[in-house]
């Protein structure tokens, strides 16, 4: 009980710190912890219900409560749906990084140690492709997004490879995981292409 409160705690001060960070340029600081307060509701109760129902899909089950709490925010604020991903994409990072974390050290897990390690690199690889992207001549339109949605279809792409193989890891929802990651990993590549030609 004790691990898992720290963890949450410390993931949910953490996914604020950053999310703030992130939007902090563009607008009000009230605004900017609303609407993560929304997201973090949006997560609490998705997991709150999986859980007790369907316990194998809370890694989902979250992903669906963080979209409905930028989407309230989006009503809300007119915060724009890219900035509002970057901000949720960066700060989820870390909290989950925390999850795996404790989950191998409490149960002596080699996969959930090594998803921690993995976690870790897509922090780094959204800093890199954040002070890179506008550098990249095929991404005309330079527009803020590509960091964030790069970042998440490298970790479903790599779920999904995971998945096919067999190997069981904490989030993972059973033998449809591999299809529902490279369902994602496959939308979010249709984003970054789509942003990539945008000129609004």
């Amino acid at each position: 009980m004790l691990p898992s409160l720290i963890v949450t705690v410390s993931g949910v001060l953490t996914f604020l710190f950053l999310f703030w960070k992130r939007l902090r340029e563009d607008y009000a600081p009230g605004i900017i912890f609303e609407s993560a307060f929304y997201i973090v509701l949006g997560i609490g109760i998705s997991q709150f219900v999986s859980l007790r129902f369907l316990p194998n899909w809370f890694f989902w089950a979250g992903i669906l409560g963080s979209i409905a709490g930028i989407y309230l925010g989006h009503l809300r604020f007119r915060i724009r749906f890219y900035e509002s991903l970057e901000g949720l994409v960066i700060g989820l990072l870390p909290w989950v990084s925390f999850v795996f974390l404790k989950d191998s050290v409490i149960h002596s897990s080699l996969n959930s140690f090594l998803a921690f390690l993995v976690m870790l690199l897509a922090i780094f690889i959204f800093y890199y492709l954040d002070v890179h992207f506008r550098e990249f001549t095929w991404y005309k339109s330079g527009k803020v997004g590509f960091a964030g949605l790069s970042t998440l279809a490298i970790i479903f792409t790599v779920r999904s490879a995971i998945a096919l193989f067999g190997i069981g890891v904490l989030t993972f929802s059973g033998k449809y995981e591999g299809a529902f990651s490279a369902t994602a990993a496959f939308f979010c590549f249709i984003l970054i292409y789509n942003l990539s030609r945008s000129t609004e």
